[in-house]
């Protein structure tokens, strides 16, 4: 089995979107209604059309706190890896709840603030589970270079950051930078194929100069490398980065590391209920594995554990005896 070198610092840093997603529950005509793209991410540029489409839901939304990295990081803090998460949210109840959220996880939370309303994510849960998303950024699209503090990675092990911050050139690039002066590993997840498709033009290369550690759904592989075929994405993604993920849905997972290959399957056996964050958990599992020098399969299936958990419930927080029955995996 191919093992991963652990490194003598501990901590997991997140750079993201400080989000909060608010989920409903209907049917695709709905969801068609919304303007949103199944299974993909819509930016709104404010916060009238969320509100617009909440007005019209049959039932009352759930509030969690989101955003890619952010629910990646909870999950890491959950499996008692030291964490942090680096964004920024508003002076309002929401980005209290955020920052709270953080706590209750073991995540330390590096957050500044702005007037701006907390970010947002309308999620529209549909009967086949999959979610397409209305996303307001608010005060997460604000984060500025200048916040991403040398000392603030000094610590890190690793560095994940989401796609979703391509659509801010300069400060994906800032984020790889620091990330990279850190002596971190640094891991990209592509979060979206809407974004892949969005920064096609500077994706090549700061995947090439920057990034050790590459995740991607099969859409997203799709995208970027134009293949159909997830096994020659993988092949392509394998020649660019260390490490390369392509996630399948109920089919698992296939994983490159340095020229060795993995093929990761499905934990349990429930059908999904929601698969909101289910890839975001999926990378809190395999990351952690990394971070602690298992070997890719193992850490490909407790990536696959924290994935099926987060899809037996509605949002992206896996409940206690979720967790429970994960870290069985890891005696």
């Amino acid at each position: 089995m191919t093992t991963f070198q652990k490194s003598k610092k501990n901590v997991v840093v997140g750079i993201g979107s400080a989000l909060v997603d608010i989920l409903i529950q209907e049917d695709d005509s709905f969801m068609n209604a919304s303007g949103a793209k199944k299974g993909g991410m819509t930016l709104v540029e404010n916060l009238d059309m969320i509100d617009s489409v909440i007005s019209r839901a049959t039932g009352s939304p759930s509030i969690v706190p989101g955003g890619s990295a952010c629910n990646t990081i909870l999950g890491i803090g959950r499996l008692g890896q030291p964490a942090r998460f680096i964004g920024k949210r508003g002076t309002d109840r929401l980005g209290d709840l955020f920052e709270d959220a953080l706590r209750k996880n073991n995540v330390e939370p590096q957050l500044s603030h702005s007037s701006t309303p907390t970010g947002r994510v309308l999620s529209i849960i549909t009967p086949d589970a999959q979610r397409s998303m209305l996303t307001f950024l608010g005060a997460s699209s604000e984060t500025k270079p200048e916040e991403l503090l040398d000392r603030l990675f000094s610590d890190a092990a690793l560095v994940h950051i989401e796609g979703y911050l391509l659509f801010n050139e300069t400060l994906i690039r800032a984020a790889l930078s620091a990330a990279k002066k850190s002596g971190a590993l640094v891991s990209l997840d592509l979060a979206s194929y809407t974004v892949v498709e969005a920064s096609k033009n500077i994706l090549e290369d700061l995947v090439r100069d920057y990034v050790d550690i590459l995740i991607a759904n099969e859409d997203e592989a799709r995208a970027f490398t134009g293949h159909t075929d997830e096994e020659k994405a993988l092949e392509v993604l394998a020649k660019k980065v260390d490490t390369a993920v392509v996630k399948v849905g109920k089919r698992g997972s296939f994983i490159s590391h340095k020229g060795q290959r993995a093929k990761i399957g499905i934990m349990g056996s429930g059908s999904a209920v929601d698969t909101t964050g289910a890839g975001d958990l999926w990378a809190s599992g395999f990351l952690y594995g990394l971070v602690n020098g298992y070997p890719i399969e193992k850490a490909g299936l407790i990536g696959a554990a924290c994935g099926y958990e987060v899809c037996q419930v509605v949002g992206a927080q896996i409940p206690d005896d979720g967790w429970l029955r994960i870290r069985k995996l890891l005696e």
